[in-house]
């Protein structure tokens, strides 16, 4: 009988110890954005894949360039882009100087799974981006049904961390050509896949980030 008290006791004790000792953190964290953004950091789990959404030039690129970071893992870009002219060289070049020296390239304007298939389990990667990926299976006739299948395919069966940015289009007018349609309702679609399967899901406008799905750590918020 009196065992079982104090059984008791000390599990109600051992209770109240954990609630005072949570209610403490909180308070030092409120009170210390320092401390705040550290806890965050090593309590926050790096999501396997990430879907970054938004406009042209809203901060999209470089707010994903900053999540790959917080990965700390050697760094992997797979570049979709295609140089046709010299406004596109200009915009590759400042976004590899944004972007700084450590990096590895590769460039997969349409053999993204490809490319991921090949990438070391130590890494953790960038595609940049979804939208000219998708415009250049569009434009070389050999675009599959779904495109998000064999991408989805790869992001599920590797082992290290992925982070994707697209075009958020359904925001814009309807384009006045088949081909214009066609790019935007297939973009919308691919991201809505991408979206499902994603662990991390953030619209950045302006440059501000807000997240659709998962969480982010206090100091990309």
């Amino acid at each position: 009988m009196v065992g079982n008290v104090i059984k008791r006791h000390d599990r109600v004790s051992s209770s109240i110890l954990h609630l005072s000792l949570l209610k403490l953190a909180l308070i030092i964290l409120r009170l210390n954005p320092r401390k705040r953004s550290h806890w965050s950091a090593i309590i926050f789990t790096f999501p396997k894949f990430s879907l970054i959404l938004g406009g042209v030039a809203s901060g999209k690129s470089r707010f994903a360039e900053s999540l790959v970071r917080l990965a700390n893992r050697p760094r992997t870009y797979i570049a979709t882009a295609q140089a046709f002219d010299s406004e596109m060289e200009e915009k590759i070049k400042q976004h590899q100087m944004d972007r700084g020296p450590d990096w590895s390239t590769i460039e997969a304007p349409i053999a993204v799974p490809e490319a991921l298939a090949k990438v070391d389990d130590t890494q953790v990667v960038l595609i940049d981006c979804m939208t000219l990926w998708l415009s250049n299976l569009i434009l070389s006739e050999n675009c599959p049904e779904d495109p998000s299948a064999p991408l989805l395919s790869v992001v599920k069966s590797s082992n290290f961390p992925i982070v994707t940015v697209s075009n958020e289009v359904g925001h814009s007018v309807i384009p006045d050509t088949k081909l214009g349609r066609r790019f935007q309702k297939d973009q919308g679609r691919l991201n809505a896949k991408l979206a499902a399967e994603a662990d991390l899901v953030v619209m950045v406008t302006a440059g501000i980030p807000k997240v659709l799905k998962g969480r982010l750590p206090a100091n990309l918020t």
